[in-house]
């Protein structure tokens, strides 16, 4: 009798193909969710499979996924940004929203130019918020996307919990390939956590309202302490090659100036020799440049965590700032 069984089993599975195979893995996988959302957050069960069924996987949001644009050397990933286009872009959304900026500035203690940044790097202020539904893109990465599967089950999770406490249709939102959101391209967990309400009434919405995004982007990075008026990162130079010593895994300051300095890199004045910093160095077509991040550069490395984007972040500010200053003649 085992023997037959076990004859059958083998044939069922023989005729089976793995593509098969995974669709039964990926039904499985979501009634496990679906039982963990009615179980933990009282959600009803039949809503959820009848939302699932409207639910497309997307095999060009994994193939996105594998190619990640942090992935290039530095001298082409900051042409990505560092544009006149997308200066001259950020001078406009400030003077915007020139009201919004500097009273969320005064509020939160960030700077316009840093929010600004980040926008524009993130959608270019709004305009490329992304095509594909966020349930799609979440759905595709929790159940087809093993290598990081657990992070965006979690995301579906904060998703689903968002758009109930937001009354939103789970398939009217979009976004990017991995579910980001509107202007600041928020995940569902950063949504809920750190969204604001810039005029108090009662919604934050990211996706068309410049001021709800801009007071998001802010009260993201003070909540990840931002300090007010502090600098963020100096190019330095290095004497020898005992500099390669401090260019360790990581992106929080690790190094004081004073243990630089004994490395043979030359930090400005100002940043005090006690002070913990990152040395980081950044490919050129020709050598590396070689810069200290403060603690502020490691805050803008908790949007995104590549030093390639809070690199291109910091300079696309310090440009808006500087091409603003010149239009409004400051």
């Amino acid at each position: 009798m085992h023997k037959l069984l076990i004859a059958s089993l083998i044939f069922l599975f023989s005729v089976i193909s793995p593509l098969t195979l995974a669709a039964i893995d990926e039904q499985v996988a979501v009634q496990q969710f679906i039982s963990k959302m009615v179980d933990q957050h009282q959600f009803e069960s039949d809503a959820l499979v009848k939302l699932f069924q409207s639910v497309e996987i997307k095999a060009n949001i994994i193939e996105a996924m594998t190619k990640p644009a942090e992935g290039t050397p530095w001298h082409q990933y900051r042409k990505i940004f560092m544009r006149d286009s997308r200066i001259q872009g950020g001078v406009k959304f400030w003077q915007r929203n020139q009201t919004s900026l500097e009273l969320t500035a005064q509020r939160y203690g960030v700077p316009e130019e840093i929010i600004v940044a980040i926008i524009g790097v993130e959608t270019f202020y709004g305009e490329h918020v992304g095509g594909h539904r966020v349930i799609d893109a979440l759905a595709t990465l929790a159940f087809n996307y093993s290598k990081r599967s657990k992070f965006f089950l979690s995301e579906l999770e904060q998703f689903l919990l968002l758009c109930r406490e937001e009354q939103i249709n789970p398939l009217e939102p979009v976004g990017s390939y991995a579910g980001a959101m509107g202007m600041p391209q928020f995940m569902p967990s950063s949504y809920r956590h750190y969204a604001a309400d810039f005029e108090g009434d009662m919604q934050r919405d990211i996706w068309h309202n410049p001021a709800d995004a801009i007071a998001s982007v802010a009260n993201y990075f003070a909540k990840h302490k931002w300090q007010t008026g502090q600098d963020i990162a100096f190019v330095v130079q290095a004497n020898g090659d005992k500099y390669k010593q401090a260019l360790t895994p990581g992106l929080s300051p690790d190094i004081t100036v004073k243990q630089l300095h004994n490395l043979g890199v030359q930090v400005p004045k100002q940043v005090s020799e006690q002070a913990l910093v990152k040395l980081l160095n950044f490919e050129q077509e020709q050598g590396d440049d070689l810069w200290v991040g403060l603690d502020n550069f490691y805050v803008i490395t908790r949007y995104n965590h590549s030093p390639l984007y809070a690199m291109a972040v910091f300079q696309l500010s310090v440009a808006i700032k500087q091409q603003y200053k010149r239009a409004n003649h400051e």
